[in-house]
């Protein structure tokens, strides 16, 4: 017997949803919302409805509600079906196929598959003074009286403008349009339908500023919150908004239309673009959108602004002998550093990637978007010149830091690659013997005399010693090239052997940093309890900010307490770690006489004291340095440690006076 089983109705996306809508997790159901959604600003885009309305329920079903000319309700001749029917009940069944058709959607699919993939989808559609209404279950029509399936072969029977199977037709002079659609995803076809609110705010507020003119509104019920976009200029609203008056350059917008082929072989269509940029050096930001859906793969038209920017830039450049010898010609990056921009693209004819629209790639989009571009770019350098200046100069400025930056991760890449033989093991660096990752400890200790006391107090099995000699390199005060030709530091780095994490503009991500390649479960500072010893901690907890903040997040970064007091009697040595630990212990003490002395320095300790107090697992005090609010600990690591010595000044002069010692000062 053949294996062979074909799907039928629903169960072409109920089982397969992750073919319909790219995953059957919530990045699915994410899609099924933006398919209704994108009928209904379709509505918009020919001319009917300025609204549109999304609404989260607390049960996790959606609604989408528009103002536009209602569901199609005629018979269909042509396809002895009824329009309503096509387009609720068939893949591959829409109004969108013309060679002159813009919209959203385009293939037939959303509306329809997302009905068979829900637990429930209930549809009301007004237009001509009626209201048309029909019920779904698990893709199956309902009874809405009763609430039963409808049989698929039972006798159909309808009057010419009713058409729907299950479908109460309310009479009057309502002039109101518009389709509601309520709809919950089904858990037994996805994974997750708890769409974040956060991602359908940001995609109502994209579709508001690429559909000019049309309101979105989201209310969000488990929230009991309700957001309201519009943006009556369009994307160039939305540039100016996104530059908050930072820009180096004027907001600037450029639109063409033009008509084309994509082979010689086929039909001629019509394309048309409008593109908003500016140039800022602190904010960037690059969306494509194609027919209103956003292009995060990019595709025709990213490729026309890369060629196009590079080419008229690079000429300028040129021409007007601003490159230095040496100098290489810029990149897209360079450009990118400095860029924002939004393009809005429209065509009658579109070669999506696939049915999640996420790129295109039309050829003659591409070649006309590139053209025309280029010479609108030429026009505006000639008639703007010191502006085109600024932006130039801006660009070659980033191209300048990219290259040093490739240079800086070359040098670091030199520096700290390969495994660490005995031959190139750093000077006074004291290993451990176990290799197991997850028991393996690095002490990093004040000097070599800390090192003494240390190396004979702890269990060589599994704990390692790196001494630092003085006070290291402030790291958020050095560029790379200083930072990088420091022995303390890199002879770090290489003993913990996951390399560093430089970002500098004009250089994505991070560079030479590998978390697998880490030496030790546990990274641990060690330094005295007086002032040169806490400074010290500071400068090497700046050194992990800068250099590896990934350990940080990871939580493998400490810092040993060491006692402050030692309280001796003659049966028993206590240790105190702080005063008020100090007075506890003296008021519950009984051994009488007892002598009280602050401790001496790490060097100064024995290995049995070394060992009972700070490197015994069981008994030692070790703070984990934290990253929680990193956004806290950025602003202080820059007022403390930072270039900002204004900044510093005013703190100071607030705040000292709960830092001094007075009696130190006295």
């Amino acid at each position: 017997m053949s294996e062979i089983v074909r799907l039928k109705g629903a169960d072409k996306v109920r089982k397969r949803a992750g073919v319909m809508f790219g995953s059957d997790d919530i990045e699915g159901v994410k899609h099924t919302l933006f398919e209704v959604v994108s009928n209904s600003i379709d509505e918009h885009k020919k001319g009917y409805g300025g609204i549109v309305k999304v609404v989260k329920h607390k049960d996790m079903s959606y609604s989408i509600i528009d103002e536009g000319r209602g569901l199609p309700m005629a018979w269909n001749e042509k396809e002895h079906a009824y329009d309503w029917e096509l387009t609720l009940r068939t893949l591959y069944a829409g109004s969108n196929y013309n060679d002159d058709s813009e919209a959203l959607g385009l293939n037939g699919l959303g509306l329809c598959a997302t009905q068979y993939s829900s637990e429930f989808m209930n549809v009301t559609s007004c237009k001509k003074g009626k209201t048309y209404s029909a019920s779904f279950r698990q893709g199956r029509p309902v009874d809405k009286d009763s609430g039963e399936f409808v049989k698929e072969d039972s006798d159909m029977t309808f009057t010419e403008d009713e058409g729907l199977r299950v479908i109460s037709v309310q009479s009057g002079k309502s002039s109101r349009t518009g389709t509601t659609i309520h709809y919950k995803p089904d858990m037994d076809v996805f994974t997750d339908i708890d769409i974040p609110s956060d991602w359908i705010v940001e995609t109502l507020k994209k579709q508001a500023y690429i559909n000019k003119g049309l309101a979105l509104e989201f209310v969000d019920e488990t929230a009991d919150t309700k957001i309201r976009y519009h943006y009556p200029n369009g994307i160039y609203d939305y540039v100016k908004e996104v530059s908050s008056g930072k820009g180096i350059s004027d907001i600037i917008s450029f639109s063409d239309s033009g008509k084309g082929k994509d082979r010689a072989d086929k039909p001629e269509y019509d394309a048309r673009y409008e593109m908003v940029f500016t140039f800022n050096n602190e904010i960037t930001r690059q969306e494509c959108f194609h027919n209103s859906s956003e292009l995060t793969n990019g595709g025709s038209t990213a490729d026309a602004i890369s060629t196009a920017f590079i080419s008229s830039i690079h000429d300028f450049l040129n021409k007007n002998k601003l490159y230095n010898k040496g100098d290489k010609k810029i990149k897209f990056a360079d450009v990118q550093d400095s860029f924002i921009y939004v393009i809005s693209s429209f065509s009658t004819r579109t070669s999506y990637e696939n049915q999640t629209k996420k790129s295109i790639n039309n050829r003659f989009i591409k070649e006309f978007v590139t053209g025309s571009l280029k010479h609108e770019l030429e026009i505006y350098f000639t008639e703007n010149p010191m502006e085109a200046g600024r932006i130039c100069s801006q660009v070659l400025n980033n191209s300048r830091a990219r290259c040093k930056a490739e240079k800086t991760r070359l040098d670091i890449k030199k520096k700290l690659s390969g495994k660490m033989s005995f031959g190139d093991k750093p000077k006074n660096f004291v290993d451990c013997r176990t290799k197991d990752m997850g028991k393996r400890e690095l002490f990093i200790v004040e000097g070599l005399s800390a090192l003494g006391s240390c190396k004979m107090g702890r269990d060589s099995n599994f704990q390692a010693i790196m001494p630092i000699r003085g006070k290291i390199l402030n790291c958020l005060k050095s560029d790379y090239s200083k930072i990088f030709k420091s022995e303390i530091i890199t002879d770090l780095l290489k003993v913990l052997g996951c390399g560093a994490e430089v970002k500098v503009k004009g250089m994505n991500g991070i560079s030479s940093f590998n978390m697998d390649n880490l030496n030790f479960n546990n990274i641990i500072i060690l330094t005295d309890s007086d002032k040169d010893g806490m400074q010290i901690r500071c400068l090497v907890i700046t050194m992990f900010y800068r250099l590896a903040p990934t350990l940080i997040k990871e939580g493998k970064l400490y810092i040993a307490e060491t006692p402050l007091f030692e309280i001796n009697t003659k049966r028993k040595t206590y240790y105190a770690y702080s005063d008020k630990e100090k007075d506890r212990i003296l008021g519950k003490l009984k051994d009488r006489p007892y002598t009280v002395q602050r401790s001496k320095g790490l060097g100064e300790n024995t290995g049995d004291m070394m060992w009972e107090t700070t490197l015994n697992p069981e008994n030692r005090k070790l703070i984990q340095v934290s990253m929680n609010d990193i956004e806290s600990i950025t602003a202080d690591m820059d007022v403390f440690m930072g270039d900002d010595i204004e900044g510093r000044k005013r703190f100071i002069e607030e705040h000292g006076h709960k830092y001094i010692d007075y009696s130190e000062v006295m």
